[in-house]
Order: C-alpha cells, then sequence, then structure tokens
C-alpha cells in the first residue's frame, strides 16, 4: 500500500522551494507571537490556551493541511503529468495511501512541531497546554489531509474550496456557531487535547467517543473516495 517512488515524487514536490516557504510561514509567525506574547504579558496558561486553539489550531493547521493535501495530488491533475504516474504498474489506491501519507507527514511536521515550541515558549508546558494541543494537532493533521488530498482529486480549484473551508468554516463557524461545530474537525482534535490536558483549559463541544468514531470515518472514507475519484479518472484517460 506504499510506493517509496511515489513518495519521493511527492515529497519533492510538497517541499519545492516556492511551496516549503509558504508551509514555513504560518509557523514561523506563530512562534514570533508566542514571543512577542511571553514577552509582554508573561506566562499565562489562559493566553497560551487561547493563541493556540485560536491562531494554531483553528487556523495554521487546516491551512497547512490545504497546502500539503492538494499540493500532494492537485498540480499533477492540473499539468496532466498524473498519467504519467498512472500508466505505472501501480495500485490507485497504493498511490493514493501513499500521497495522503506524505501529506499527513508534512502537515504534522509543519503544524504539530510548532505548535509545541509556541506552546512551551507561552507557558513551559504549564497544565499540560502545549503537548495537548500538539496531540489535537497531530489528529487534525490526518484528518486534514485525507479531506484536502480528496478535494485536490476532484477539483480543480481545489486549494481555494480549502481555504474556504479552512478559513470560513473552521475558523469562522467552527468556532463561533454551535451547531456548527459537531462538524469541525478542530472541535473533534480539542476532545483529544481536553482529554490530555485533563482540566478546563482546553474544551470541546464534542465528547471524546463522538470525536474518535467522526475523525476515523472523515479519514477513511476520504482516502476510500479519493481512490475511487482516480480510478475513474484513469478510465475517463483511457477512454
Amino acid at each position: 500500500m506504499y510506493d517509496p517512488t511515489v513518495a519521493r515524487l511527492t515529497y519533492r514536490a510538497l517541499l519545492g522551494r516556492r511551496r516549503a516557504l509558504i508551509l514555513g510561514a504560518l509557523p514561523l509567525l506563530l512562534i514570533v507571537i508566542a514571543v512577542a506574547v511571553r514577552g509582554l504579558a508573561g506566562a499565562d496558561d489562559q493566553t497560551a490556551s487561547d493563541l493556540l486553539g485560536g491562531l494554531a489550531l483553528a487556523t495554521m493547521v487546516p491551512i497547512i493541511g490545504v497546502i500539503a493535501g492538494t499540493g500532494a495530488i492537485g498540480p499533477e491533475i492540473d499539468d496532466g503529468s498524473v498519467v504519467y504516474l498512472l500508466s505505472k504498474p501501480v495500485k490507485r489506491p497504493t498511490i493514493i495511501f501513499t500521497k495522503l501519507i506524505v501529506a499527513i507527514a508534512v502537515t504534522m511536521v509543519f503544524s504539530a512541531l510548532p505548535t509545541f515550541i509556541a506552546g512551551f515558549i507561552l507557558n513551559g508546558n504549564g497544565q499540560q497546554i502545549a503537548v495537548a494541543y500538539t496531540v489535537a494537532a497531530l489528529v487534525a493533521s490526518i484528518a486534514y489531509a485525507a479531506i484536502f488530498l480528496l478535494l485536490g482529486t476532484v477539483s480543480r480549484h481545489a486549494v481555494v474550496f480549502g481555504l474556504v473551508y479552512a478559513l470560513v468554516w473552521e475558523a469562522l463557524f467552527g468556532s463561533l456557531v454551535e451547531g456548527a461545530r459537531t462538524l469541525s474537525v478542530q472541535q473533534w482534535s480539542l476532545a483529544v487535547a481536553q482529554k490530555v490536558a485533563g482540566g478546563d483549559m482546553v474544551t470541546s463541544d464534542v465528547a471524546l467517543p463522538t470525536a474518535t468514531v467522526l475523525l476515523t470515518v472523515v479519514t477513511v472514507l476520504a482516502t476510500w473516495y479519493a481512490g475511487q475519484k482516480l480510478r475513474s479518472l484513469t478510465l475517463a484517460g483511457e477512454e
């Protein structure tokens, strides 16, 4: 289910100079803001939780997920080079699964690691806040990578739709509108973070069992459907 050649090509595409600069911009901004906040306000648990929840988890993680998830396959479909990949004796589900693993890895590195660093800067991991939000970022990275990989497979405007989802649904509705929170990857990952933190600094509107099921179902279904769409794309090209 994992092809090293496909993985190498995908890493090369995602970590090219231009895309790497884009991927690194938000994490760098988060760390700079964390340093500034710590210098001005000192160590404060509530401030750390608010910043990591509002900027890191609600904004940075989904945007990086968009870049990594759509970038893992979208450009190949847009420029037609996917035909070369599909002509190789590699199963279509293997291609999707390999690209998903790469997208997850890139999203985790550029989101979870900066989240932990920022959290440690803000309050030295007081009340396990840095670790809790890092775990949330890791969990969210998996679901976001699958969702946006699917989006990159089905739409030529995947980046635009992905950014709308990340900035409008997750960052705005997922944080402010009560009914929308149940269908938010952010809230599902916060349920895991709440369990890790164990206090009242990190909260979620979704119970942990429900969040776990939804994260699993969304990831599996998105990956499966992306494989189906890639298979139909192959058939269309052959016709």
